[in-house]
């Protein structure tokens, strides 16, 4: 399995950016263990929450075990605290770098496949919300979404007054984010907005796993978003567990998440833990 830190330089950033990637290219094969059939590495952009950066799947999660178990290629970029939206005065288009450009550019370094259906598109908390938002917005390239805990603030964030609270939950920083907050709820800013964009157009929407804590302040907003896909014709799996906004339950369920993707499970290879047993 290898684990791979890199820099890219981004034209939709301005800046060079920071990315691990996880490619179970060397991975090795106990006797009579099934080899993997040598073909493009179905991939993972998984990104992270706010105050996180791009090391937080890996040290947060199991994702490097669960990614050589299903021989899958997983990407973990940065995003700051921006949402993962486009800011095109600031030279910030997260969206745009999500969405295009780092899909582009690591299948220019890695042997990905460029196929839709192979090519998915996860996160938590605000990640989540950035998968929703850039796996929609971008549905020609994602052909599947995976949402954890989605941080779905917008429609209670067009309500905020207040700047005297903590920075990620005053207006100010949601206009920040969002933009002009008195136009964001028709605008892709919002996943509802997209959906219904895309039913008119007669688009196709991604396959949509979404997931939340039981004790997680935000299981109600996640269960209305998976309401109103489910209504609005979007195949979507919605599911439930203990736990709150916490890594344990983000662990056990992008796990989950890994195992609803189209993935061909043949089982985790050698590694310094097992050779010999």
């Amino acid at each position: 399995m290898a684990y791979i830190q890199m820099n890219l330089l981004s034209q939709s950033l301005m800046r060079t950016v920071p990315v691990n990637v996880i490619l179970p290219a060397d991975k090795m094969t106990f006797p009579g263990m099934p080899k993997r059939e040598e073909k493009p590495f179905k991939t993972l952009y998984l990104l992270h929450g706010v105050f996180g950066n791009y090391m937080d799947w890996v040290n947060g999660t199991r994702i490097q075990r669960y990614a050589e178990e299903h021989d899958l290629a997983v990407v973990m970029p940065s995003g700051e605290n921006a949402f993962y939206l486009d800011h095109p005065r600031r030279g910030d288009c997260y969206g745009e770098f999500i969405g295009k450009e780092l899909v582009e550019l690591t299948r220019k370094i890695f042997p990905l496949s460029v196929k839709r259906e192979d090519t998915f598109i996860g996160g938590l908390s605000m990640g989540g919300y950035g998968a929703l938002r850039n796996g929609l917005k971008y549905h020609e390239t994602f052909g599947h979404i995976v949402a954890l805990s989605s941080a779905l603030v917008l429609e209670e964030a067009v309500h905020r007054t207040d700047d005297d609270v903590f920075f990620i939950e005053s207006r100010s920083y949601a206009q920040e984010c969002f933009g002009s907050l008195d136009q964001a709820l028709e605008s892709d800013r919002n996943p509802k907005y997209i959906v219904n964009q895309l039913i008119k157009r007669n688009a196709r929407l991604p396959k949509i796993y979404m997931a939340c804590g039981m004790q997680d302040s935000l299981r109600s907003v996640n269960q209305d978003l998976a309401s109103f896909l489910k209504d609005a014709g979007a195949e979507v799996c919605y599911e439930e567990g203990p736990g709150g906004h916490e890594w344990d339950f983000w662990d056990a369920y992008i796990k989950k998440g890994i195992e609803w993707l189209p993935t061909e499970k043949s089982g985790l290879g050698m590694n310094s833990g097992n050779i010999g047993i």
